[in-house]
């Protein structure tokens, strides 16, 4: 057998079976990574709103439009049966995201329509995961995460730029998520074979790379520099 030819065969060998399970390995990898981190991904956010007693520079409207991605990417992966590698940071993100809404709401002095928000969202979610819905309803949620997505982000952005400043944005959890939505384009493809969902990530990530850009770029303002600057 000819060295030639042995190399020819180590080099197919590599290509056709080594590369293969080596992507899925890494894929398995980052998807329980980006999990293991959606635990911890807003909890940052969180613990500034509760120290500060203040929501100042969050966008309700930017909430709700994250938190409808977010449950359409949980509910249309669990419709799909999914492995949980390729979502589970959906479900995380989720409960983070709905405590977020409800303390902008109590801190902006609406306690009872933050506790109402509370109810109807988890009722629309039980509806949504019983087989009462059809699947058409959702794809569709999914296809919709899209112009949410954007639509959501422009609005934090314009707040953002509006202010001079990202408020009580917690730049540690915005980081995180820009960094999860980029790995998550990778793990879709690999794990779903899903082009939606892949998309989906693309557009996330390039809407969290825009406030990530802005958390950079007003890294030195915040709201109490702008009133003594506005003082003097």
């Amino acid at each position: 057998m000819s060295p030639l030819y042995l190399l020819c065969s180590s080099v197919l060998f590599l290509f056709f079976v080594l590369v293969p399970c080596l992507k899925i390995v890494v894929s398995k990898v980052l998807g329980i990574g980006i999990i293991l981190g959606s635990v911890l991904v807003k909890l940052p956010q969180i613990i500034k709103l509760m120290g500060a007693k203040s929501a100042e520079g969050l966008s309700f409207n930017s909430v709700l439009l994250e938190l409808l991605a977010i449950t359409g990417t949980m509910v249309y992966s669990m419709s799909n049966k999914f492995p949980f590698s390729a979502w589970g940071e959906a479900l995380f993100l989720m409960l983070q995201t709905v405590t977020i809404g409800f303390l902008i709401q109590h801190y902006g002095r609406r306690t009872s329509i933050g506790l109402s928000f509370l109810v109807i969202y988890f009722s629309l979610l039980g509806v949504l995961l019983s087989p009462v819905t059809p699947m058409s309803v959702v794809t569709t949620m999914q296809a919709s995460n899209m112009p949410a997505i954007i639509i959501g982000r422009l609005i934090q952005a314009a707040a953002n730029f509006r202010n001079g400043h990202t408020g009580q944005l917690s730049a540690i959890s915005v980081f995180l998520l820009c960094a999860g939505s980029l790995a998550r384009i990778f793990t879709s493809l690999q794990e779903t074979g899903d082009s939606l969902m892949a998309l989906t990530y693309v557009i996330s990530s390039t809407c969290n790379s825009i406030i990530a850009l802005q958390v950079l770029y007003y890294w030195n303002s915040s709201p109490e520099h702008k009133k003594k600057k506005k003082s003097e």
